[in-house]
């Protein structure tokens, strides 16, 4: 099942591609290398998981009664929001990675200065494009949320787990772990906990909230999306530790051995190898009984959830 898994996810990338190719910046004459940075880095590949989440959990939702229109500039912006973070990540002062889906990171190609502001035009423009969807998107009902404007509330989302209050927390905890010494065990198991759940679910948790709210969730479903997202994402980041372990550069994609060079703690140094795949299988589990519960046991987003489970690359 996992190969049948793995072709629709790439039949689906495909689609996400074009989205992506139809929202690319284009040469500005003095900016074109900081341009011809950003598409280097958003178009060099990957599974493209978040963009997909976001259309599937959209498509659940819709079923079939809005346009897809809707959600693509979103699907475009959060694509450039993760881009924009492995960019980041890459640089020497971060993980100085050199390789990154196969090919040279940005930062190797453009330099350090380059690749910076590449990461930076890719989180703003992943704004502007989110902010011209919610404009001339087409009217839908009202989010029995906080805001009743379901475009307002996927922007918020998209503001909120993006920042210091998700992904960029997590990668602030991540350094600061990464520095520190002599850390207890146990505190070191929750600092971990925050690192996994900010650092990689949240960018999957709004994934799936945004694709949800636009599609036309209920706030109660929504909340529940949230939840299967940040197991989704935590037992993602876990098999990342895994591979980074088990797999080989040319399988994965980028070096292997990472963690272990730059001193990391992971869920695998912490609970050993045994206990970080149970954990994966676990939270997994837990995602894919949330969708059954909502209906969607026989949904590609359930499918995909446990092909994260056994994934390779």
């Amino acid at each position: 099942m996992a190969m049948d898994v793995e072709q629709l996810l790439q039949n689906k990338a495909m689609h996400v591609e074009d989205i992506l190719k139809r929202n690319l910046p284009s040469g500005d004459g003095y900016a074109d290398e900081v341009v011809d940075a950003m598409n280097y880095s958003l178009l060099a590949g990957g599974k493209r998981l978040r963009p997909v989440m976001m259309l599937e959990a959209f498509n659940l939702f819709s079923k079939g009664k809005t346009d897809e229109s809707v959600v693509e500039p979103f699907v475009a912006a959060i694509e450039m929001i993760h881009t924009y973070s492995l960019v980041h990540d890459d640089l020497p002062a971060m993980d100085n990675d050199e390789y990154r889906r196969g090919r040279k990171t940005t930062h190797a190609v453009y330099g350090a200065g380059m690749a910076t502001l590449a990461g930076d035009g890719l989180l703003n423009l992943a704004f502007e494009v989110a902010t011209c969807g919610a404009i001339s998107g087409k009217e839908l009902s009202p989010y029995d949320g906080e805001c009743a404007n379901r475009y307002l509330q996927s922007l918020y989302i998209l503001g909120k787990k993006a920042g210091y209050r998700g992904m960029v927390g997590g990668q602030c905890a991540d350094i600061m772990a990464e520095n520190a010494k002599d850390i207890p065990e146990e505190k070191m198991k929750d600092i971990l906990h925050y690192i996994d759940e900010n650092k990689t679910g949240a960018l999957i948790e709004c994934s799936i909230m945004i694709g949800a709210i636009l599609g036309g969730a209920s706030q109660k479903d929504v909340a529940l999306l949230e939840k299967a997202g940040s197991n989704v994402g935590i037992a993602f980041q876990i098999q990342d530790d895994i591979l980074d372990i088990t797999s080989t550069q040319e399988e994965l994609g980028k070096p292997i051995g990472s963690d272990e060079k730059n001193n990391k703690s992971t869920y695998v140094s912490l609970y050993g190898m045994d206990n970080a795949k149970d954990k994966v299988k676990e939270l997994s589990e837990e995602a894919k009984d949330i969708l059954k519960n909502l209906g969607f046991a026989d949904s590609f987003l359930s499918e995909l959830f446990e092909y994260l489970i056994y994934r390779k690359k």
